[in-house]
C-alpha cells in the first residue's frame, strides 16, 4: 500500500497552522512551482499538483477536520462492527464524519471532475530585433479540436445519451461504512458514467465517440515590444479539447530570443562596444553609434580612455512598461602599423607632455599592450 501524503509537510507548515499561515505557505509555493515558469519539468509539475492537493484539503476546515483524524487514527475505517455496539450511546457523534462529508446544516458532498482540456505549451523563436521592436508571428500546431458535429459529447448529433440510472444523473454515489465513531459517508465518481452523469447509447461518427477530433491549428500572435526569453504569450482556448463538452485549454508560447551582432540587451537597456579611432579617443570627435533604428552622431570628449561608457537615455528598448538607455563602452582602436615618420611624429608628441601626463598615457600604453600584446607607442 502506499503511503499516504502529509499535506502539511508539502506545505511546509505545522500540524496547529493557522488559515493564514496555511495560505501564505501555499501562495508562496505556487508561485515557485508554477508550470508556466518550469516548462516541460515533469517534477516541477508534479509538485505544483501535490501543493495544489494538500491545499484542496489543508484550507477546507471540515476535509481538514477528517484528513487529521484519518492521520492520527490508520485503519479505523476497518473496525466497521463496533460502531453501534461500542460507541452508539455518544448520541451525537453517530454521523459526524457523514456531517463532515456532507457539510453542516445537511447539505450534500460534491465531486469535481475536471472537463477542461489540457495546455498546449510551444517554443518561439525570434530574433532580436523582432523581439526589441515587437511582431506579429503565425504559428501552427496539432491539436484536439472538439468536435462540431456532436459540440464535444461524443453522442450522435449532441443528444444520443441517457441518464446514468446508477447515481441519477449527478456523476457521483456515495458510499457508507460504519467506523468507531459511526457511519462514514464516502462520495466518489460514479464508476458507471464516469462522473458525466450520462451515458452515451450512439456515438458520434466523425470523432467516434471522443468528442474532439485532431486538426491542424494555426493562430496569429502579436508579440510586444521588449519581449524576451523566458517571457511567454497565452492564448485562452487554443489548447487540448475538453471533454463532454468542457472548455479548451490553453496555448502557451514561450519566447527564445536570438543574440545580434552588435547589441546586447538588460532588460530594456542595450549596450554597444564601440570602436574608436585612438585620435578621436586623444583629440575628442563625432562618431557614428547604431541604435534599433538607425544611426546617430555622439560626441566623443577628448582624452577618452579606453573601457570609458557613455549613457545615451531613452535609446533603449521602447515597450509599454518603459523604455530603456543605450550604453556606449569605447574600445579605443590602437594603431598597430606605422612607419617610421609616423613613430617619430608620435615620440615627438608625448615628448612634448607633461610628465604627469605622460606618465599617465605610459600607463594606458602598458594596459593595452598587455591586452593586445603590442605596443601603442
Amino acid at each position: 500500500m502506499a503511503e499516504k501524503k502529509n499535506y502539511y509537510e508539502i506545505l511546509g507548515v505545522g500540524k496547529n497552522a493557522t488559515e493564514e499561515e496555511i495560505k501564505a505557505a501555499y501562495k508562496k509555493l505556487v508561485k515557485q512551482y508554477h508550470p508556466d515558469l518550469h516548462p516541460g519539468d515533469k517534477l516541477a509539475a508534479e509538485k505544483f499538483k501535490e501543493i495544489n492537493e494538500a491545499n484542496e484539503v489543508l484550507s477546507d476546515k471540515q476535509k481538514r477536520a477528517a484528513y487529521d483524524y484519518e492521520q492520527e487514527h490508520p485503519g479505523m475505517g476497518g473496525m466497521g462492527g463496533m460502531g453501534g455496539a461500542g460507541f452508539g450511546g455518544f448520541g451525537g457523534f453517530g454521523d459526524i464524519f457523514d456531517s463532515i462529508f456532507q457539510g453542516f446544516g445537511g447539505g450534500s458532498a460534491s465531486v469535481q471532475r475536471d472537463t477542461t482540456g489540457e495546455d498546449i505549451q510551444l517554443t518561439l523563436s525570434l530574433s532580436f530585433m523582432d523581439a526589441a521592436k515587437g511582431c506579429r508571428k503565425e504559428v501552427s500546431y496539432s491539436r484536439n479540436e472538439p468536435c462540431p458535429s456532436c459540440g464535444g459529447t461524443g453522442a450522435k448529433g449532441g443528444t444520443a445519451f441517457r441518464t446514468c440510472t446508477k447515481c441519477g444523473g449527478k456523476g457521483q454515489v456515495r458510499y457508507a461504512q460504519e467506523t468507531v465513531f459511526g457511519r462514514t459517508v464516502r462520495v466518489g465518481v460514479c464508476p458507471d458514467c464516469g462522473g458525466r452523469g450520462k451515458i452515451v447509447t450512439d456515438k458520434c461518427p466523425d470523432c467516434k465517440g471522443r468528442g474532439y477530433v485532431r486538426r491542424e491549428t494555426r493562430v496569429t500572435l502579436d508579440i510586444p515590444a521588449g519581449a524576451d526569453t523566458n517571457s511567454y504569450l497565452r492564448k485562452r482556448g487554443y489548447g487540448q479539447a475538453g471533454t463532454d463538452g468542457g472548455a479548451a485549454g490553453d496555448l502557451i508560447v514561450v519566447l527564445r530570443v536570438e543574440p545580434h551582432k552588435i547589441f546586447q540587451r538588460k532588460n530594456l537597456d542595450l549596450y554597444v562596444d564601440l570602436p574608436v579611432p585612438f585620435q578621436t579617443a586623444l583629440l575628442g570627435g563625432t562618431v557614428k553609434v547604431p541604435d534599433l533604428d538607425d544611426t546617430f552622431d555622439y560626441q566623443i570628449p577628448e582624452g577618452t580612455q579606453s573601457g570609458t561608457t557613455f549613457t545615451v537615455r531613452g535609446k533603449g528598448i521602447r515597450s509599454r512598461s518603459g523604455t530603456g538607455n543605450l550604453y556606449i563602452r569605447v574600445q579605443v582602436e590602437i594603431p598597430t602599423r606605422l612607419t617610421r615618420e609616423q613613430k617619430r611624429r608620435f615620440a615627438e608628441a608625448a615628448a612634448g607632455l607633461d610628465m604627469k601626463q605622460y606618465d599617465k598615457a605610459r600607463r594606458y600604453a602598458d594596459s593595452v599592450s598587455a591586452l593586445y600584446g603590442k605596443d601603442p607607442y
